[in-house]
């Protein structure tokens, strides 16, 4: 059994005590568990040497803890057999986390793992020189012959010949015996390599063809390679792509660079501040060393500064270090076609997009999308997310609109978020028909347009994609209205409210209504007005804001009555008796919803009939005309189940099962509950399954199981909190038990 190596933890927490860092602070900044830390402090559990490099680092011991491990030399010389050169730069300081990475290239190595190249690609400023500087750190014992380093950035013009030319020389060949002609100066480095262990680490190479003169086959040799390309065509190489931090090592590496204020802020703040970074390990130590040095006094003054997306890239500039910089390398050799293609993109509003958004932002057909935007990601501007969809990174976005619009006009990007927008209206009205096909529309001004295949055929997908897309849908709308291209908001806004109903998303709901009431009052866009007013209603009935969802329903109306326009002004009525019914106000509901009823069913309206009588039956519910009740939920359910409205038919079960519940019949109620429960999964409404499942427990209260009641309503909580008494008798017989 290994002996545990009691002095490095006496001299682990002497050092810490002497820093004046808590085993807690401590345990942030490593991204160790506590109790863990405080065994190896104790003596109790075995140090890991990759623990005792974070512990050291942070700890400035200059090697001395790692010494205690792994029998290193506490000065840093490493106690080998090496004699000869060890060109490799210092080992980075504060080096967090990437331990897979670290293991990949510890295999490519130092074990037989088939090539004898290593490929490290990824986007600038995510720490690709610091990991590879670490692994080949980790495994320069292996290479007696040396270990040497060459950066290819933009301060080596001469490239590769340079680079043979240094080796050579390195190695021993007299000057005079190094050839001039190119390839004779690559055969003679590989002729040099024969029966040698070497590793050679280059640093930002811009194409496989710049280090071909490089390659050997000599087993014994390495080479480690950095690049912002995925440098494809070193098809036998082992490709490592290098993402950003997690939000937990992004945490560590603030804390660990920003000094002891860092290590003492709140952890929400120090997460908003690496958020604000995007995670990228150059962002976040800049960030950090301004903070360490700068006049700023807490975190949370950082994280308001850098929470200002307008001035953040100049931010993360510390004048040897810059973001802007490091992106503006990237972006040197883009065709202009690229770059036009990067700021597009950037004008989209959402964390991710797909390829045919991106072909209608850039009036473009979709291969040639496609293939410029594998050729953005072949330089890590952008990263695939799935084979049709890609994500930009934040501080990408941020550079793109900062200096790659400036290259385009105001009148150029007006009219590619206009195309994005009716791509979007087209895609959504596809989608809302499969959700409820069933529903009333008036005539949507796209419909005349050429439409573009939607990415779905069905209600599930479509529910997949609303569910996925209706944060950039929503945020497309205020747009709209932003820039004046009222028609596409309202519209946009009225097939995202039956997504919104189902799902209960009624903050969202309420801002884009209030944004397409403005745009339909600017407009002067009467007809759509109302029916803005009417579903910004329903959003705050729905919610169970009752006062001002009659507010808006009476404007409705009386726009309605003005337009002469009897189906809308039935419309408003019965929005009227449901609020109404929420109220009390029974005497004035019933009456509307009776007259509601006659006239969708004089119109041939069957969908909004059912849901007048549906409303019918939870009015005689409260009247406790229970069997009527019963009778009337029943009847929708069975004109919602003809016309193809699976959620209707949820609510119609729930209905009846209420109306069961309140007539002492839970046997009843509970087949319905238990029915309803199944169907709201099936049809995607979170809300209907946590009303059913309220009813159950409602049932086993009454029954006295109370351990079944409670479980229920537990599961009811998970699935959707907060429902809302007004609105619900479920909710409301629960709070009273």
């Amino acid at each position: 059994m290994n002996e545990i190596p009691c002095d490095f933890g006496s001299e682990l927490r002497r050092r810490r005590g002497e820093r004046g860092f808590s085993l807690t602070a401590f345990s942030r900044m490593i991204s160790c568990s506590k109790s863990h830390l405080s065994k190896v402090e104790r003596g109790q559990a075995m140090p890991s040497r990759e623990f005792a490099k974070v512990c050291d680092e942070v700890l400035a011991a200059n090697g001395e803890l790692v010494a205690l491990v792994s029998g290193e030399d506490p000065r840093g010389t490493r106690r080998s057999k090496m004699s000869t050169l060890v060109g490799l730069p210092s080992s980075p300081s504060h080096f967090v986390g990437r331990s897979e990475l670290l293991a990949r290239i510890a295999n490519c190595l130092t074990d037989d793992c088939g090539s004898t190249v290593c490929a490290v690609s990824g986007m600038a400023g995510v720490g690709k020189t610091a990991l590879v500087l670490r692994g080949a750190w980790d495994a320069a014992d292996s290479f007696p012959d040396g270990c040497f380093f060459f950066d290819f950035g933009e301060e080596s013009p001469g490239g590769a010949r340079d680079v043979l030319d240094s080796l050579l020389r390195l190695l021993g060949v007299p000057k005079d015996h190094i050839p001039s002609r190119p390839d004779a100066m690559a055969n003679l480095w590989r002729s040099q390599l024969s029966g040698k262990r070497l590793l050679l680490v280059l640093d930002n190479v811009p194409s496989m063809a710049t280090i071909a003169p490089l390659l050997s086959a000599e087993p014994g040799c390495r080479l480690l390679v950095t690049s912002r390309r995925r440098l494809s065509a070193l098809d036998d190489a082992v490709h490592l792509p290098v993402g950003v931090l997690s939000g937990a090592e992004a945490d560590v590496l603030f804390r660990t660079v920003g000094g002891d204020r860092a290590v003492h802020a709140a952890d929400h703040v120090v997460r908003a501040v690496v958020e604000h970074c995007g995670r990228l390990p150059l962002a976040v130590r800049i960030a950090a060393a301004r903070f360490r040095s700068g006049p700023t006094h807490t975190v949370t003054e950082l994280e308001e500064m850098l929470s200002d997306e307008a001035h953040r890239l100049e931010l993360l500039d510390d004048g040897d270090r810059s973001v802007n910089a490091a992106l503006s390398v990237s972006c040197k050799e883009l065709t202009a076609e690229q770059r036009r293609l990067l700021a597009l993109v950037a004008l989209h509003p959402g964390p991710s997009v797909d390829l045919r958004s991106v072909a209608a932002l850039a009036d473009m057909e979709l291969p040639r999308t496609a293939l410029l935007m594998d050729s953005l990601a072949d330089v890590h501007l952008v990263v695939h997310e799935s084979p049709d969809r890609i994500i930009m990174h934040d501080l990408v976005r941020q550079f793109a609109r900062r200096l790659l619009l400036l290259h385009m006009t105001i009148e150029e990007q007006h009219s590619a978020v206009r195309r994005l927008l009716e791509h979007s209206l087209r895609v959504a009205v596809v989608a809302d028909k499969l959700l409820t096909p069933q529903r009333y529309r008036p005539p949507v001004v796209l419909d005349d347009f050429p439409p573009r295949p939607a990415p779905f055929s069905d209600r599930e997908a479509a529910l997949g994609w609303f569910e996925s897309e209706w944060r950039c849908l929503a945020t497309l709308c205020r747009m709209a209205a932003g820039q004046g291209m009222y028609s596409l908001c309202w519209q946009l806004a009225f097939v995202l409210r039956d997504f919104f109903f189902l799902a209960k998303l009624w903050g969202p709901w309420v801002d884009t209504h209030l944004a397409a009431v403005e745009s339909a009052r600017a407009a002067g866009a009467r007809a759509w007005l109302a029916i803005s007013l009417s579903n910004l209603g329903v959003a705050h009935a729905d919610r169970g804001d009752l006062t001002m969802a009659g507010q808006y329903f009476r404007q409705s109306l009386t726009v309605y009555q003005a337009l002469d326009d009897e189906h809308g002004v039935v419309n408003s009525i019965s929005n009227l008796a449901w609020t109404e019914l929420y109220l009390g106000e029974y005497a004035k509901s019933l009456d509307g919803l009776r007259t509601a009823l006659q006239h969708y069913r004089r119109l041939g309206n069957r969908r909004n009939a059912a849901i007048a009588l549906r409303g019918i039956a939870l009015l005689e519910a409260e009247l406790d005309l229970c069997p009527a009740a019963v009778q009337h939920a029943q009847e929708a359910r069975e004109e919602f189940s003809v016309l193809g409205l699976e959620l209707d038919v949820v609510m119609s079960l729930n209905c009846a099962a209420w109306a069961n519940f309140k007539s002492g019949d839970h046997r009843a109620a509970g087949a319905d509950y238990e029915e309803a429960v199944i169907l709201a999964e099936s049809c995607g409404s979170r809300y209907e399954q946590a009303r059913s499942l309220t009813g159950l427990g409602n049932i086993r209260q009454a029954l006295g199981h109370r351990k079944d009641a409670a479980e229920l309503w537990a599961r009811a909580d998970a699935l959707y909190g907060g429902l809302e008494p007004v609105m619900l008798g479920e909710a409301r017989v629960r709070l009273a038990s």
